[in-house]
């Protein structure tokens, strides 16, 4: 199983995706140029978090256009996995990867703190490790991490059990005292309707290394090697 990262003009996560990948789980890993277009060699690619293109105009609008893109839309639309964190999750909303949209945090301000967060369900290949409602504690970093979709969106992820990942307080209520940002009904990740691609605005590779003293995000990483390779 091979991992690749993509990396754009600005990314700065990309290194900690490497780090669990190759570091913990002792996967290969190869770094991937934006401006790539071959990534048939891939398993599981990856769009990290931070700043592509500084965000200048809007979080993941120029990324979206790098000529590696639409080698990882196809790469989704085969059914293979894509895992976008962050502004990875903005860039794969932005391509229509995934439905919706990240807007500005409801008070407008950049948020950098370590929330509860609750797995929706675990039977996802991005869960199968933890437990249904189990409540994680993950590191968030953004200034537009506010998910925003229409009603007809949000009954469709709904109805469909695309919501993984939720923001809540620390008892693993849904309420508005555990909503960090404004996201419509707490949602801190989605899949598309197939499943192999997630979207999510917290930070697992932050949370998986124990001598960091977080290793909730580090069963993201597990899920999919198990459902993969069976390990």
């Amino acid at each position: 199983m091979k991992f690749g990262i993509v990396v754009f003009p600005g990314s700065n996560c990309d290194r900690d995706v490497a780090m669990v990948t190759e570091g913990i789980l002792n996967q290969p890993t190869r770094m991937v140029w934006h401006q790539e277009t071959d990534i048939s060699d891939l398993d599981v690619i990856i769009v990290p978090g931070g700043f592509s293109y500084g965000d200048y105009l809007r979080c993941g609008a120029i990324a979206r256009f790098s000529p590696v893109m639409n080698s990882i839309i196809a790469h989704g639309q085969a059914g293979k996995y894509v895992l976008g964190i962050c502004n990875g999750f903005q860039v794969l909303t932005e391509s229509g990867l995934l439905r919706g949209a990240l807007v500005r945090n409801r008070d407008l301000h950049f948020i950098c703190d370590q929330v509860p967060v609750r797995v929706e369900h675990n039977n996802s290949v991005w869960t199968n490790n933890y437990q249904c409602q189990q409540v994680l504690s993950l590191p968030i970093a953004h200034g537009e991490g506010n998910y925003f979709a229409d009603d007809d969106t949000l009954k469709a992820l709904e109805d469909n059990q695309q919501i993984i990942f939720r923001y809540c307080d620390g008892e693993g209520k849904i309420n508005s005292s555990g909503n960090p940002n404004g996201s419509c009904g707490n949602i801190a990740g989605i899949t598309n309707e197939k499943g192999n691609v997630l979207g999510m605005m917290p930070h697992p590779e932050r949370a998986s290394d124990a001598m960091l003293g977080f290793t909730d995000g580090r069963a993201l990483f597990t899920s999919i090697l198990s459902a993969m390779v069976g390990v």
